[in-house]
């Protein structure tokens, strides 16, 4: 409204200084052009004043965008009108320039109502993509086409749409892995459960022969709930963001030697040979913990994997620069298929056996997290036996 008014000022003083100069008008002349002006400016004043309060009252905008144009051509037509009856207009000159201000508020009137035609449908597919939207229809676009405002707020709903499918894709996701995340614990939870349940009601009852050797399955199946327990909470804040990496200079050998040797008696427990090969000192920048964590993760996995009387071989070394770790049993290898999803959670190459065996799936899923957290990458390699492979880059900043 304030913006109203200082144009119409400017639009009155620049009429004023334009009819001085061109007209050279009477005393009595000035008197009656500069009434008339002002007599203008303050009906242009109260028109615009009636038009901002009733515009909005209107149900289309294409009677909105007619009222105006009609509203501006009438205007004009009583200034031209009033201006040629105080120049003392004939008659017939009159008659005639009414007759041409009545004709070109017509064919504005035609123009403006054509024009907002395809304006107001496309404001009404932009309106019907919405509600559709509201619906729960995500694939809905306004198809709509333009450079100009309309046009604008069309792409900006499909920009809306689109992000809007991509949460809900998303949000279906999170909902199915915390099913599977949920149905996962539950079973694996169940066998170590049953398990103790099972030998202490034998020891109670005093029908266990070997109370000590059923203690000491107690306390493996213990040990093992502590682990789940332990990997699904490192899921949980990797989840979250909330695991913060301590990153400082490190030597990675020294890190593969502590949990190789670590590992040592779950190998010789399993008739496994466990062998390390290191080519020296790897310095890499990186949370010694971590790397701990997922260099143990594979070991125990090659362990679990390899047979009897086998062999699991940890490599540490550099490669063009890249600090390089491989775990490699001499087993039968990951069954086909099973790179693509070796390192979602829960997946495990033989359900049954590993269900027994303890193991829930988590520590390829949580290797991964921690390497890519430090700006590496991890992968199955091709090869006899089963390969793991994950590289650092050597020294990286933190």
């Amino acid at each position: 409204m304030k913006v109203s008014i200082i144009v119409a000022v400017l639009l009155t003083g620049a009429a004023l200084i334009a009819s001085e100069a061109a007209m050279q008008p009477t005393p009595r002349e000035r008197f009656t052009l500069y009434t008339l002006v002002t007599v203008a400016a303050l009906l242009a004043g109260l028109v615009c004043w009636w038009l901002l309060r009733s515009h909005r009252r209107l149900r289309s905008l294409r009677w909105t965008v007619l009222v105006v144009a009609l509203t501006a051509v009438a205007l004009a037509a009583v200034v031209v009108g009033a201006s040629a009856v105080t120049m003392f207009l004939s008659p017939a000159d009159v008659r005639f320039v009414l007759g041409a201000l009545a004709l070109g508020s017509g064919l504005g009137a035609l123009v403006a109502f054509g024009v907002t035609g395809p304006l107001t449908q496309d404001l009404r597919q932009v309106a019907d993509a919405a509600r559709r939207v509201a619906d729960g229809d995500l694939q809905v676009t306004t198809g709509i086409e333009r450079r100009d405002e309309v046009g604008e707020l069309a792409r900006s709903v499909d920009r809306m749409v689109e992000r809007l499918s991509e949460l809900e894709v998303q949000r279906e996701q999170g909902q199915a892995a915390r099913r599977r995340l949920l149905a996962s614990i539950g079973h694996d939870l169940r066998t170590p459960l049953a398990s103790v349940r099972a030998a202490l009601e034998a020891i109670q009852d005093g029908v266990a022969s070997d109370p000590d050797r059923y203690l000491a399955a107690m306390a493996t199946d213990v040990d093992l709930l502590g682990r789940m327990v332990d990997d699904l909470f490192v899921l949980a804040r990797l989840d979250a963001g909330d695991l913060r990496l301590d990153r400082f200079a490190i030597d990675l050998t020294e890190i593969v030697d502590g949990a190789v040797e670590a590992a040592t008696p779950v190998a010789e427990n399993a008739e496994v040979s466990l062998h390390l090969q290191a080519d020296g000192s790897i310095m890499a920048n990186a949370d010694p913990l971590a790397l701990n964590r997922v260099t143990r993760n594979l070991i125990d996995n090659a362990i679990r994997h390899a047979p009897r009387g086998g062999t699991v071989t940890v490599s540490a070394g550099s490669v063009d620069g890249v600090a390089e770790v491989r775990v490699q049993d001499d087993g039968p290898g990951f069954p086909p298929g099973f790179a693509e999803i070796a390192f979602d959670r829960f997946s495990r190459p033989d359900s049954a056996r590993e269900r027994q065996a303890g193991g829930a799936g988590l520590g390829l899923a949580i290797a991964k997290e921690l390497i890519e957290a430090h700006g590496g990458q991890i992968w199955i390699a091709e090869g006899p036996g089963a390969s793991v492979v994950f590289q650092l880059p050597a020294g990286a900043a933190g």
